[in-house]
């Protein structure tokens, strides 16, 4: 008995020793934290339209040396006021502890958010130990007027006037106010037809150029959120704008409810201390005169033009409070019915200055400037000429031409004899300027140019042993930066302007991979929603109505949604798009007999027929329209069921089973009876073997299962013999065919071709001076007149990151959960490849050393990956067996490939060269 009481009193004593100790011990630190929060895929967004926005964050890893790391919890905290947020004072939401591994698309679930509204939030985590983070750094976003909501101010222009040649100039408008406090918080909605800049007290209020987005002016106008609190003070004040022309005067854009010309309607409220919140709204009371800057061209196809800027008519001080404007007229109200969203998209900013190599003098008084490379973005020259005079500043793409596409700037020099132009209200595209009027050669420090773009991130890079492919995947991005402008991917910025959907298909995937384009994707997908019409039919371009194309064109209103919802994870872009996806179909519908697709005409958009139903575009020789011939049929009816696969699978998405099981039966039925008309059964193959129309008819899945293997052995003879290892296809249908090869895993037959040097080539563009991808596969000689800056053959920028490295979308879409399928070819020493996924940032490099592959690979934490490895030989992961690797897990066999589930760490793998 005393024995078992020294026994039990040792035991309390014990306890209560563990008891003191864990109550000393520092409490255990969360492996995890919450970081890169964003609001509707943006950073601290103002004035948006979404009443019940969606919120994202990144996990990192606060131990970056452990694996397996993911979060089991979060905690929202939104709040109205910045400093109760900072008390952990939720009045708008808390969200409480939701268990999930969620931290993507989360939809505000608090308090009804109102106009003018402003929402300071926060976040904290657990992590896999159930042990909570610290609160995230506070973000933001403000609530502009929302979608639905009454937009009370007035549309102002100045008094509607024909002028007598050309354009009018551009109009500065002006209106005092009188703020009776300090004020507290004060911003302003500026929707305008035409572009825009606003000025408080004299300035500038944002560092954006070329504002707002482009939309479709027939129905719809963006208005722009700025915080204009810091340039405003107590007593008089004075808002100013300044006007551009632009897109007010393109003709698919002109309506009987408004003038050609630049109109604004802007709103907003200042908010006092102690003082009740003082209205900014257009009106009649505005004043309104003439600037110094009129539009050169007409803006449309081939006459873009540019600016007209006369020192002689500047008015100094026009934007300041102590300005004179009682010679300035009332503004004029308009009342177009136009619907009035928020810009949530990444505004147009000077993302990179370029600078001049060499000015040399071509005629008397004639100068060339060589900007080294092609851009397109804003231009500032400073000239020396006769007083009163005129200087010239021509644009051009080519050598031999001092001027291309009809780009051209004038500036009137005042008595000085010296003057800047400056870029404003149009851009610049091409390599050369050439300056005439001027009194002496410009120095190189006189021009400058700035690459102007919407301001998404970069997400991807990549590097490899082969200089030429690091040269093209260089060359393609610095070609898709320069047509990224306004919210939408133009096909070429000096001659079109417009935003293609066929063009669309040839740089999706390389933007979504390169760059954080989610929002961007999400405002162009909208563009389409309202081009379409009333029969379902849509333009060939968004929001720009013109231009020629086919299906493969409107049809990417189903592609957009889906390829960015796989990239990004949210599902509310396949919600807006069904409506317009479903009228699309039944448009095509309409226009089928026999269960396939006819030859339509134009459909009252301007477009000459010929124009209206095109296939592939622009393969090497491609010659005409093609729109009636066999191989334009079976290439349109191919994309009909790519079209409808697709939208089965979102019909999936959103829970529609009917509807996806209906789309499936109408293909089963589509495609019987276009294989049926175009297969041959001999040679395996349609259209003669060429290569887009073989791709499009796999991804569609045309060819019964049986003959699928002999239709892509055919693919493979068609690059690797018939066309001895060079692409052979356009714009739409080389992204096809890469995106086929790509999911073949195929990267071998990429590699052959996007390393040719010879004529058809990336390679043979940049041999021949190229320093962005032209329009047509042919130099200038072989098809004079196309564009050498072009969306064209963009789809090889994809290629690096998805194939070479392997990272790509997996089941899940968004990137929590994802696929790493290295493409580790013969010809390639090493690969050094990154992307950095909404979930966080992934790594997948390799290189082959001393007979062995070695594979490092990064998994962001609270992710999965599954590895897909070329080899079944012995793989050894830091030096141990795989089933004695920490983090791996379900590792599955075949005779050729090795496939694993990687949890969130840095792996080190390594095989024998097989």
């Amino acid at each position: 008995m005393v024995v078992r009481r020294w026994m039990l009193l040792v035991a309390v004593l014990m306890s209560l020793v563990g008891e003191r100790a864990v109550a000393d011990a520092p409490p255990a630190e969360c492996s995890i934290a919450a970081v890169d929060l964003e609001c509707e895929h943006l950073i601290d967004p103002l004035g948006i339209d979404v009443v019940r926005p969606q919120l994202s964050w990144r996990i990192a890893a606060t131990e970056p040396q452990r694996r397996a790391l993911r979060q089991t919890a979060y905690q929202i905290l939104v709040a109205s006021r910045a400093e109760d947020l900072d008390r952990n004072a939720a009045d708008l939401w808390d969200s409480g502890k939701q268990e999930t591994q969620s931290t993507q698309h989360i939809e505000y679930n608090g308090a009804p958010l109102e106009p003018g509204m402003a929402c300071y939030w926060k976040v904290k985590v657990w992590d896999q130990e159930d042990v909570a983070s610290d609160w995230s750094q506070p973000a933001q976003w403000t609530m502009g007027p929302t979608a639905g909501g009454e937009w009370t101010a007035p549309w102002i222009g100045a008094a509607e006037a024909k002028p007598e040649s050309g354009n009018a100039w551009d109009p500065w408008f002006r209106k005092r106010l009188t703020i009776d406090g300090d004020v507290q918080r004060a911003e302003l909605q500026v929707a305008s037809v035409g572009y825009h800049e606003l000025y408080v007290n004299g300035q500038r209020i944002s560092d954006t150029v070329l504002a707002p987005a482009v939309s479709n002016h027939r129905k719809r106008a963006r208005y722009v959120t700025y915080d204009i609190a810091p340039a405003l003070q107590p007593g008089e004040n004075v808002i100013a704008l300044w006007l551009g022309t632009g897109w007010s005067i393109y003709p698919a854009y002109q309506t009987d409810d408004k003038p050609a010309q630049p109109i604004v309607s802007a709103e907003g409220s200042i908010e006092l201390a102690g003082q009740p919140a003082v209205d900014v709204r257009t009106d009649e009371t505005w004043l309104t005169h003439p600037s110094s800057n009129k539009l050169i061209g007409t803006w449309k196809f081939r006459d873009f033009g540019g600016e007209l800027q006369d020192t002689t008519r500047e008015v100094p001080n026009w934007n300041q409070l102590d300005f004179d404007d009682t010679a300035w007229q009332p503004a004029t109200v308009y009342r177009p019915k136009l619907a009035i969203s928020a810009e949530m998209v990444e505004p147009n900013r000077v993302i990179e200055s370029i600078e001049p190599v060499e000015v040399v003098e071509v005629n008397e008084g004639e100068y060339r400037v060589d900007m080294g490379r092609n851009f397109v973005g804003l231009i500032e020259v400073d000239v020396e000429a006769p007083p009163g005079g005129s200087v010239e500043i021509l644009s051009s793409e080519m050598l031999e031409s001092p001027c291309t596409w009809s780009l051209r700037n004038t500036l009137v020099v005042g008595p000085s004899g010296q003057g800047t132009f400056r870029s404003r209200f149009n851009y610049h595209s091409g390599r050369w300027l050439t300056i005439r009027g001027v009194s002496r050669k410009p120095e190189l420090s006189d021009v400058r140019g700035y690459l102007v773009r919407s301001d998404f991130g970069r997400t991807g890079q990549f590097e490899s042993s082969n200089e030429l492919l690091n040269d093209i995947y260089d060359t393609t991005l610095w070609t898709l930066e320069n047509l990224a402008l306004g919210g939408y991917l133009v096909d070429c910025p000096q001659r079109e302007r417009m935003g293609y959907g066929g063009d669309g298909h040839a740089t999706i995937n390389t933007a979504l991979t390169n760059y954080d384009a989610a929002a961007f994707y999400t405002k162009w997908n909208q563009d389409w929603h309202d081009v379409q019409y009333d029969s379902g039919y849509l333009p060939y371009t968004a929001p720009t109505y013109w231009g020629g194309g086919g299906p493969g064109w409107s049809g990417f209103c189903v592609v957009l949604p889906w390829e960015t919802f796989r990239q990004y994870g949210d599902r509310r872009i396949l919600e807006q798009s069904w409506p317009t996806i479903e009228r699309w179909l039944g448009f095509l519908e309409a226009h089928s007999e026999d269960d396939m697709l006819v030859r339509w005409k134009s459909q009252g958009d301007g477009i000459a027929d010929q124009w209206a139903f095109l296939s592939d575009w622009l393969w090497p020789g491609a010659d005409g329209t093609n729109s009636g011939t066999r191989e334009t049929l079976m290439f349109n009816n191919a994309y009909w069921l790519y079209n409808l696969k697709l939208a089965a699978a979102i019909a999936d998405e959103l829970g529609k089973s009917d509807e996806a099981a209906a789309l499936r039966q109408r293909a089963s039925t589509i495609r019987d009876a276009v294989h049926a008309e175009f297969y041959d059964a001999d040679d395996h193959s349609y259209a003669g073997g060429m290569q887009a129309h073989m791709a499009l008819a796999l991804l569609a899945d045309l060819p019964p299962e049986a003959e699928r293997p002999l239709v892509m052995d055919r693919l493979e003879r068609e690059i690797a013999e018939v066309r001895d290892g060079h692409i052979h296809a356009g714009i739409t249908g080389g992204a096809m065919l890469f995106k086929l090869l790509m999911r073949e895993q195929r990267d071998d037959l990429i590699a052959t071709m996007a390393t040719q040097t010879d004529f058809p080539s990336w390679g043979y563009m940049l041999d021949n001076g190229a320093t962005t991808i032209w329009e047509c596969w042919e130099p200038e000689s072989g098809r004079p007149g196309h564009s050498k800056l072009h969306s064209s053959y963009l789809y090889v920028g994809a290629w690096p990151i998805m194939g070479l490295a392997g990272i790509r979308p997996g089941e899940e879409p968004g990137f929590a959960a994802f696929e790493i399928r290295p493409g580790i070819i013969d010809g390639l020493h090493w690969v050094k490849a990154s992307y950095d996924a909404p979930t966080g940032h992934i790594e997948s490099s390799w290189r082959k050393q001393d007979g062995e592959v070695e594979l490092t690979v990064v998994v962001p934490p609270n992710t999965t990956a599954t590895l897909h490895l070329p080899t079944s030989r012995k793989i050894t992961e830091s030096g141990k067996a795989l089933d004695q690797a920490e983090g791996l897990t379900n590792v599955r066999r075949s005779e050729e490939t090795t496939l694993l589930d990687v949890a969130s760490g840095t792996y080190e793998f390594r095989w024998p060269v097989d």
